[in-house]
This record gives structure tokens, C-alpha cells and sequence, in this order.
């Protein structure tokens, strides 16, 4: 006898939905997802799909109709609870849109639980578009199997950053003119934390001095070359998940 198919197939289309999900739960879908899920992935009824609510976790779902411009499904099976995120915020200075969307997308990947974009005397760019830069998150997370969406906020001025501070939360600074060793720094401060990483052109004086002022800050060095700001935001990231968030076994 044939061995049964796993079932959801490994290969079931993945999908964030805003409905809080339930067992026996009907998910409408319309717009782009369902123009996805009908004309790209071509699902029928019976077919499994995926879905994330962001609350609950990740479920497997059956198409129930599958129409040209609606798709019904059906949740039916917790697969995996909302993942445990840690206490990680990226606070990134805008870049240029391609740049700032590489970040935000790599970020996602790296399991950070907030995104805060900063606005710095330098930044080329001095706006972004929040639902846009929402997308990329989902589709990131999509792909790269979370349950979990980072949080992303609207963006601040730096003076308003570190004005409200919160108390309890260290602030990794990235600064080009040096720091502590950012690996070591890491290990020696455990709890919620933050990383802050400047534009193309760097911080100026008046900001380097603001930062390293604020009590919670403490200012790191990335190594002896200069990185551009996308590859200090993701490389800074990857580097307090390898040390002190969630690549460590049992974590």
C-alpha cells in the first residue's frame, strides 16, 4: 500500500490573514490573496493552505470554494502556536527606498519583534510608506515560515527617540568612530534591547554626542571596515540573535 500524503503538503501556499483563527473557522478571502491563491497557485476545493493570524498561531486550512474573485476555506488544524519573539527592536535610520526594503525584509527573517525607523539630519529619505513596507513584512514572513509579524511603527526624529526612551531598555549604538566590541557588549547586557544604526552618511557630531548621553546607550563597533547602513542593521541583528536571542539551543 501507498503511504498516505502528509497532509498539509509541504508545498501548501502560505498566507497571513487578519481574522483571528479557530478550529472550524471560515476565512473569506478577496482581492490579491485570493487572485494568488486562485490564479497563481490555482487551488480547488480539498486543496490545504496555510494561515497565519499573527494571535493564534499557524494553521492548516482546506479550501472550501475557490472561485475567480473569492476563495472560502476552512481552518481546521493548529499546526504551531504564535512563536515566542525576543524583546528585540531594530531602530533603523531611513535609507533609500530599495535599501530600506532590504532591511526590512532581512529583518523580518532575523526574528526582530519591532522596527522602529529613525529620521537622522542625514537621511536621503524623510518618509515611508507604512502599508507598503507592511507588505514586505508579511510576504517575508511568508516565505520564511513565521508566525509571528514584527511590529512596525511610524517614523520618529531621532531627539524624539531617545526623549522617551524607555527605562528598562538597552540601546546598542552603532557608531562608526567605535565602540565596545558589539559581540561582547551583547553577552554583558541580556534583557530587552535595541539597535540603533544611522543613514548613508552617517550620524553627525551632534547626534553621535545625544546618543552616547542617553544612559541606556551603549555604543558598539561592527569591525574594522565601513558598512553601508543596510548591511550594519542586518549583520548588527543576526549577531545579538547568534548571541543572546533565539539561535541558541533550547531557546
Amino acid at each position: 500500500m501507498p503511504a498516505t500524503p502528509a497532509w498539509p503538503p509541504k508545498s501548501a501556499p502560505r498566507l497571513f490573514v487578519a481574522q483571528v483563527l479557530a478550529e472550524g473557522a471560515q476565512v473569506a478571502l478577496d482581492g490579491p490573496q485570493a487572485h494568488y491563491l486562485g490564479r497563481v497557485m490555482r487551488v480547488a476545493p480539498g486543496d490545504a493552505v496555510i494561515l497565519c493570524d499573527n494571535v493564534t498561531g499557524e494553521w492548516a486550512a482546506r479550501v472550501t470554494e475557490a472561485g475567480k474573485r473569492d476563495v472560502l476555506l476552512t481552518a481546521e488544524t493548529l499546526l504551531r502556536p504564535r512563536e515566542a519573539v525576543p524583546d528585540f527592536t531594530l531602530c533603523a535610520a531611513l535609507l533609500k527606498k530599495d535599501r530600506f526594503d532590504l532591511v526590512l525584509e532581512k529583518a523580518c527573517e532575523l526574528g526582530v519583534a519591532r522596527i522602529q525607523p529613525v529620521l537622522t539630519r542625514r537621511c536621503v529619505a524623510d518618509k515611508l510608506n507604512l502599508e507598503r513596507a507592511r507588505t514586505i513584512l508579511t510576504e517575508a514572513a511568508e516565505q520564511c515560515a513565521r508566525t509571528a509579524l514584527p511590529e512596525l511603527l511610524a517614523p520618529v526624529k531621532l531627539d524624539a527617540l531617545l526623549r522617551n526612551w524607555e527605562a528598562g531598555r538597552t540601546l546598542f549604538f552603532a557608531d562608526e568612530n567605535g565602540g565596545d566590541p558589539a559581540a561582547a557588549a551583547f553577552a554583558a547586557n541580556s534583557g530587552p534591547a535595541a539597535l540603533l544604526t544611522g543613514p548613508e552618511g552617517g550620524f553627525d557630531e551632534a547626534e553621535r554626542t545625544a546618543i552616547r548621553a542617553l544612559p541606556q546607550a551603549r555604543a558598539i563597533t561592527l569591525g574594522p571596515r565601513i558598512l553601508r547602513g543596510e548591511t550594519a542593521a542586518i549583520a548588527a541583528t543576526a549577531l545579538w540573535m547568534g548571541t543572546v536571542g533565539d539561535w541558541q539551543p533550547g531557546t
